[in-house]
């Protein structure tokens, strides 16, 4: 059984045990468990839940606010409240909240993120820089410690930081302009920093931003 509040449907538990009255929890897997005597019937169990709505309406959105664990999530540079709730099925982005099933999840949401925007945001930039000297690389995306990316030119082949995905699209296209460059200049010479200032005027910003020296 299930019913529908906030326009979210949650799903009826029933227990029967040896009691004389009938009890209605929502418990922190957002489930709503009906607790009642042998002889009642699911249709009654379905009456009383509906006579209740207000009251189980209350005890969802108790739950719901107990899970909100204020952690603070970066998604393209905006800042989000991370909310865990174990009924939903997928990654959800509502003003500035950001919802999904477990710590897993966002992890994942993240990933598949960088996944699609780095490539895109590299084909735009390549396109915007317009350089025959820069070759069009290979793109690689993984987790650094120490490093938003670098350049591997004997394998013509740019890679990103995938943690890049929780600043905003400007710093990300910085960093591949950044990378781009190594393949003109591969130190930081003055040269290098004349060509990323050429193709990103504003690179300082971006370098305060990403904390860099």
């Amino acid at each position: 059984m299930y019913i529908r509040v906030n326009g979210e449907e949650y799903e009826v538990l029933i227990e029967k045990k040896r009691i004389k009255n009938t009890y209605i929890r929502v418990k922190d897997d957002l489930k709503v468990h009906v607790t009642c005597n042998y002889l009642s019937s699911t249709s009654s169990v379905e009456r009383l839940i509906k006579d209740n709505i207000k009251a189980v309406e209350r005890m969802i959105n108790a739950q719901l606010k107990k899970q909100e664990k204020n952690e603070k999530f970066f998604y393209l540079g905006k800042e989000y409240n991370a909310v865990v709730i174990d009924s939903i099925k997928k990654v959800t982005i509502d003003d500035n909240y950001i919802y999904a099933k477990n710590k897993k999840a966002f992890q994942k949401f993240l990933d598949e993120e960088a996944k699609r925007v780095f490539p895109e945001r590299l084909r735009v930039v390549h396109q915007k820089m317009n350089n025959n000297s820069i070759p069009y690389p290979n793109l690689g995306i993984k987790q650094m410690k120490r490093k938003w990316g670098y350049n591997k030119k004997s394998d013509n082949l740019v890679v990103l930081n995938k943690e890049l995905i929780k600043y905003d699209i400007d710093d990300i296209d910085y960093v591949i302009v950044h990378e781009l460059c190594h393949f003109l200049y591969f130190d930081h010479s003055k040269n290098f920093w004349n060509a990323v200032k050429l193709y990103k005027p504003n690179y300082k910003e971006n370098k305060k931003h990403l904390k860099e020296d």
